[in-house]
């Protein structure tokens, strides 16, 4: 049995502040998005894109924005909830060395995709496959992702010319890092804790846990 595969997916991080902005060399990126590409997805109709972005405008564009949603999520929250969100950056626009963003085509293989017939998000559940793939392969790689979701999918549909009928879904921030917490964020700013496993593990039907 191989650790490093593990190894791998335990170092995975949700990074925000750890980017140094150091350039990404082209080989590595294209490994990133062939490990992205090779994803599983329902009836073989990989319905993801990937739009690299590296123009500081629009990723200027785009932080001014997420900051807005924050102040708008910050307003909603209870005193000591404010309190603990305070100490938490969302996101690392600006400082990584480039973003991803991920997008969902609902249409691609339709009408007929195989296995969508039932379960209509089953693309939509290929594309976060696609994303997970990105992101353990950034991190065999050494690098850092971060998954920004303080957005509206107007506004990101908008700014990057993305046709109505595809989804955003994920816009990721990725770049080398001076290192990798090894604990998540949300934990270190005491927002919240991690479940223990037995928690979530149901023997045969739900509520018959296994110990």
């Amino acid at each position: 049995m191989s650790t490093q595969f593990y190894d791998v997916i335990h170092r995975r991080r949700d990074v925000r502040g750890q980017f140094t902005g150091a350039p990404l060399d082209a080989e590595v990126l294209d490994r990133i998005l062939t490990a992205a590409h090779a994803a599983p997805s329902v009836g073989l109709t990989q319905p993801w894109d990937f739009i690299v972005v590296r123009d500081r405008a629009a990723r200027e564009a785009f932080h001014r924005h997420v900051r807005h949603e924050r102040d708008v999520f910050a307003a909603s929250l209870e005193t000591a909830a404010t309190q603990h969100f305070s100490r938490i950056k969302i996101d690392g626009v600006l400082e990584s060395t480039l973003s991803i963003v991920v997008t969902y085509d609902a249409n691609r293989g339709a009408p007929a995709v195989l296995g969508r017939h039932a379960i209509a998000d089953a693309g939509l559940y290929s594309v976060c496959l696609a994303i997970q793939n990105l992101w353990l392969a950034a991190t065999a790689e050494q690098l850092g992702v971060g998954w920004v979701s303080f957005y509206r999918e107007e506004f990101l549909r908008h700014l990057l010319a993305i046709p109505e009928d595809i989804r955003p879904v994920a816009w990721l921030c990725l770049g080398a890092v001076s290192h990798l917490e090894s604990v998540p964020d949300l934990e270190r700013h005491g927002w919240r804790t991690r479940r223990a496993l037995h928690t979530a593990v149901h023997a045969e039907r739900w509520g018959s846990f296994q110990r």
